[in-house]
Formats: C-alpha cells, sequence, structure tokens
C-alpha cells in the first residue's frame, strides 16, 4: 500500500503562485509515476499533470501548461507542482495520485490518491 498526503494548498490572489507538494510512504517511491488531478464540485475530476518514475517524462494539461510544473524527488519521496500565474478557474482540490505504469496514469489516474488539498484563487 502507498499513502499520500498533500500539503501547500490555500487562498491566493489570481497572477499569484502556490507550491503543492505530496509526502509518500509505504512502498518504493521511486517505482511510481506520479501525478497530480483536480475536482470542483459539480464538474468531474480532470488530469493537471503527471511525471513517470525517473522524472523523465512529464505530460501537463492544455489548460496549465506553461503555468504549471510537475517535479519529483525520490530521495525525498515526494512529487511538487509548481503553480504560478494562477487563475480563478484553476480553484479546486488538488489531490496526488500514483500508479505504476506513467500511460495509465496519464489517461485515467492511478492506483493511490491522497486525500487533496484544496486551492483557492481569488479574482
Amino acid at each position: 500500500q502507498v499513502q499520500l498526503v498533500e500539503s501547500g494548498g490555500g487562498l491566493v490572489q489570481a497572477g499569484g503562485s502556490l507550491r503543492l507538494s505530496c509526502a509518500a510512504s509505504g512502498r518504493t517511491f521511486s517505482s511510481y509515476a506520479m501525478g497530480w488531478f483536480r475536482q470542483t464540485p459539480g464538474k468531474e475530476r480532470e488530469f493537471v499533470a503527471a511525471i513517470s518514475r525517473n522524472g523523465g517524462s512529464t505530460s501537463y494539461a492544455d489548460s496549465v501548461k506553461g503555468r504549471f510544473t510537475i517535479s519529483k524527488d525520490n530521495a525525498k519521496n515526494t512529487v511538487a507542482l509548481q503553480m504560478n500565474s494562477l487563475k480563478p478557474e484553476d480553484t479546486a482540490v488538488y489531490y496526488c495520485t500514483a500508479q505504476l505504469f506513467f500511460s495509465t496514469l496519464v489517461a485515467g489516474g492511478g492506483d493511490y490518491w491522497g486525500q487533496g488539498t484544496q486551492v483557492t484563487v481569488s479574482s
């Protein structure tokens, strides 16, 4: 089993930045591709970003490309999402997820999920 805990969410004004972090435990972190999804009340969960197990490949949703950056630190068992130039439409609960296969994670999510961290962007 893999346990994931997100942190770093909060309230920020449009144009500001936040850095989300996800700490993993329970299994060898380096074996997993990691990603971030987000969900707004009344809407489907949507893909945000993903990174392969060795950090060699990344993928981003078109809506965040150029503004968000995902990174993975296998030594610290953490994955981060740097969010810049935030917009009100970025407001959501952000979830960290882990999956052994990068392509599967990008397509539909992972096998393990954190509880989420709230990001609110004011206009």
